[in-house]
């Protein structure tokens, strides 16, 4: 037996000796070249632009998809029409790079929920509010329940940290967004996931989502389906209306 194990070991030595670094290299395919943007937080070269600060052309009303989104552009930036109702954009996605710049008025009254309340639904599964929500809120001085928070996966995941900005001062969400797949059969093959960069801090880690958000009872997986638009809404409550700015979306 230990012959046998010798020879063994002196034929691993060779096999090991004849491999070359080379043997590991990979070389195809190469990746696709993309052109950064020369502004940190601005489009790279093979990004979508969803607002470009002229138009809202992407874009339309949830309540009727035949008409354009009723929010309004000035300044290189969109506002809330409060009564309008929610907006999506034209095209569905699955996978994607998301980033968006979003202000609450440096104005702003109220408090908790009713303090610049607004979403950005990752993937949007209905007419009204469906969607996998992530909140958009002021809470730089603004208690609420944690998981409705700015950056938060609304009712389901309380963010890593709080790094709101002040109100009138402008916010960054850079989110990774993978889509749920579905059987054939419509059963749940694989959740949906997201990370989340709010203001350049870890918020949400690649988590797991229940499902699309629910505001009472626990979230979960109903119906299966593909590709979908990207909301916001207009929550409609009496805090003055909030801004957005510089979007832009890479499918993955």
């Amino acid at each position: 037996m230990k012959r046998l194990l010798t020879v063994i070991g002196v034929f691993a030595a060779l096999f090991a000796s004849a491999q070359k670094p080379e043997d590991t290299e990979v070389y195809t395919p190469a990746p696709k070249k993309v052109t950064p943007a020369k502004v940190m937080g601005d489009a790279p070269s093979d990004a979508l632009i969803l607002f470009d600060g002229t138009n809202l052309d992407q874009w339309v009303s949830v309540k009727d998809k035949t008409k354009p989104a009723g929010w309004i552009v000035a300044n290189g930036e969109f506002t809330v029409k409060k009564g309008t109702g929610n907006i999506e954009t034209k095209k569905s996605f699955a996978n994607y790079q998301l980033h968006l710049e979003w202000k609450i008025p440096a104005n702003i009254s109220g408090k908790g929920q009713a303090r610049g309340n607004s979403g950005l639904f990752l993937a949007s599964t209905g007419p009204g509010d469906e969607g996998y929500e992530l909140q958009i809120l002021d809470n730089y001085n603004n208690e609420t329940y944690v998981n409705g928070q700015a950056g938060s996966i609304y009712k389901q995941f309380v963010p890593l940290a709080n790094p709101n900005k002040k109100p009138g001062e402008w916010q960054t969400y850079d989110v990774i967004w993978t889509a749920p797949i579905f059987k054939e059969d419509g059963a749940l093959q694989q959740p949906a996931k997201v990370t989340v960069i709010f203001n350049g801090v870890l918020v949400q880690n690649n988590v797991e989502l229940y499902g699309p958000t629910q505001y009472i009872g626990k979230p979960s997986y109903k119906k299966p389906h593909g590709p979908l638009p990207i909301k916001l809404q207009d929550h409609g409550d009496p805090s003055e209306p909030i801004s957005f700015r510089n979007i832009w979306i890479r499918e993955l």
